[in-house]
């Protein structure tokens, strides 16, 4: 899958916001954790990060909502 479309990744999270702020984190990770001579991928980092999570490789955890008590 070269470049996973934006309908397909829709379904595979719960708002483009969900979307946007996975992909950002998971390229900060890549990005972070490069080498110097690391030139294996030639994609950008939030390429990768979009492409994982249309592939299902990145799981997205969600904090559980408190209920409130009045």
């Amino acid at each position: 899958m070269k470049d996973p479309s934006f309908d397909y990744l829709m379904e595979k999270v719960e708002s483009k916001y969900e979307l946007v702020v996975a992909a950002a984190k998971r390229a900060r990770h890549l990005t972070e954790t490069c080498t110097v001579g690391d030139n294996s991928s030639s994609q950008k980092p939030v390429t990768v990060a979009l492409t994982e999570i249309a592939a299902g490789k990145l799981i997205i955890e969600r904090p559980q909502q408190q209920s409130k008590i009045k």
